[in-house]
């Protein structure tokens, strides 16, 4: 471990000597860096496909040609297309006591930004940080997760391939001493549980920390809304890569009057989304035993407290037929006794709860921590409104899932416990830079009148000013 560190300790100190000789990189150096990047990604798409379906025991190469691959290019596109705009220094409001002087902000890269990433989603929750930090013109050190080292290998090659060591490079080492590097910036995405321990060792070196993590985020379905259009996109939320997605529905809230339809209605659209079952080639496999363990024990403990779990869709029973496979599970008559009513998900399992009023809904929600994600499906403007207003998450999406992700001028990021900071849009790129503050004095100032020796016109201009 001591080894490690050192490593760790030296690559570091090799970014920030490099950063601190060769300064901020111009814009068109960065831009340049970006399409290396996106051209590097394209070219290597097979090979990413093949390995995470190896990490994984089985995922759909559209899955992670769309959510992956095709995330984060079309991230790097934004990031080019805006890029001149977001280092433009901003000019600022002057006082009036020191008018013919200018105010402006300008933004400089912070340094050496690590980043930590999960196996949920390897590449693009492992990148889209570090074009970001490279947009913002930072070095970068990424540790990815260790229960993806196919991809992993995959995404160290690649960078090996179009950048020195000294400006972008993984290293596969141990996440606690990753985190008590005194870096200029942390970027971590995972559990709230390791997201608060990363924290805690960043805090000895007074090192800022983005913390994306995760949380129960609801899916809010109002009376009356059609159920099949509802669920098609809960599915498809929901069941993405296996439901292992930290902004997937955790849980629905359906009206006491629609649970058994929408039970049936969410079996119909598992059947259409996976016509050959949890075997489908579509389907994704959970990611390891340990993973696949922790679920069954979640449902395990749910049925010893009296739930009733339904596994739904196509020949669900196959799902034996495929390591580390769980079939779409609805789980009915959660309580708060349960271990699946306070703890994340991360699986293809979606307790659905039944509510009379929208105002019983938004209760039950904001008992709990502030979630990563909301999705409400509804045509009413007042209750949509009410759920807006009076629920607070990292970020919504209306009548759909997931989506809001993929907007690439919105910014993503969570709240209380699901997280803090935000990158995607400009809150990204100014996430991960210096905004400084810099005031050009004129020729004449009227502070000049408002120091020794004091008299009466000092007085008075204090007078003009405080009144």
């Amino acid at each position: 471990m001591t080894n490690t560190i050192a490593t760790e300790a030296d690559q570091l100190s090799k970014q920030r000597s490099a950063f601190l000789r060769d300064g901020a990189p111009a814009l068109e150096q960065r831009r340049a860096d970006l399409r290396k990047f996106k051209a590097a990604l394209i070219a290597r798409r097979k090979e990413i496909e093949e390995a995470i379906n190896t990490d994984f025991g089985h995922r759909s190469r559209h899955e992670t040609a769309v959510v992956e691959i095709l995330g984060v290019v079309e991230g790097i596109k934004y990031l080019d297309r805006h890029l001149r705009k977001f280092m433009r220094p901003t000019r600022r409001h002057v006082a009036l006591h020191m008018r013919l002087g200018k105010a402006r902000v300008e933004y400089q890269p912070l340094g050496v930004v690590g980043v930590i990433a999960p196996w949920n989603y390897p590449i693009n929750l492992s990148l889209m940080p570090v074009v970001t930090a490279i947009a913002a013109g930072n070095r970068v050190m990424l540790k990815p997760s260790k229960f993806t080292p196919v991809t992993n290998a995959v995404i160290e090659a690649m960078f090996k391939d179009i950048f020195p060591e000294e400006q972008v490079t993984l290293v596969n080492s141990d996440g606690s001493a990753f985190s008590k590097l005194p870096f200029d910036h942390l970027v971590f995405t995972g559990s709230t549980s390791v997201g608060r321990s990363v924290m805690k060792a960043a805090s000895d070196n007074l090192v800022p920390v983005t913390l994306e993590l995760g949380g129960k985020s609801p899916v809010i379905i109002s009376k009356g809304y059609p159920l099949q259009k509802a669920v098609s996109r809960i599915v498809y939320g929901k069941l993405l890569s296996g439901g292992q997605t930290c902004i997937a529905p955790d849980y629905a809230l359906v009206h006491e009057t629609e649970i058994d339809a929408f039970i049936k209605a969410y079996d119909n659209g598992v059947k259409t989304a996976y016509p050959d079952g949890p075997t489908s080639a579509d389907y994704t496999s959970i990611v390891n035993d340990q993973q696949y363990a922790l679920l069954m024990g979640l449902l395990d403990d749910a049925r010893l407290h009296g739930a009733k779990v339904i596994e739904v869709g196509n020949k669900p029973g196959d799902a034996l037929n495929r390591p580390h496979t769980l079939a779409p599970t609805i789980v009915l008559g959660v309580t708060d006794d349960m271990k699946i009513a306070h703890e994340e998900i991360f699986g293809p399992i979606l307790p659905v709860l039944s509510y009379r009023t929208i105002e019983d809904a938004i209760g039950y929600v904001n008992a709990r921590p502030k979630p990563l994600a909301l999705y409400y499906f509804g045509n009413d403007n007042t209750d949509k409104r009410k759920v807006l207003d009076r629920t607070t998450s990292g970020n919504v999406t209306l009548n759909g899932t997931f989506f809001h992700i993929a907007q690439d001028d919105l910014p993503f990021g969570g709240v209380g416990e699901s997280g803090m900071g935000q990158y995607h849009g400009i809150e990204g790129f100014r996430t991960l830079s210096h905004a400084k503050g810099i005031y050009e004095q004129g020729r004449w100032n009227g502070m000049d009148l408002l120091h020794a020796p004091f008299g009466s016109l000092t007085d008075k201009l204090i007078g003009f000013f405080l009144r």
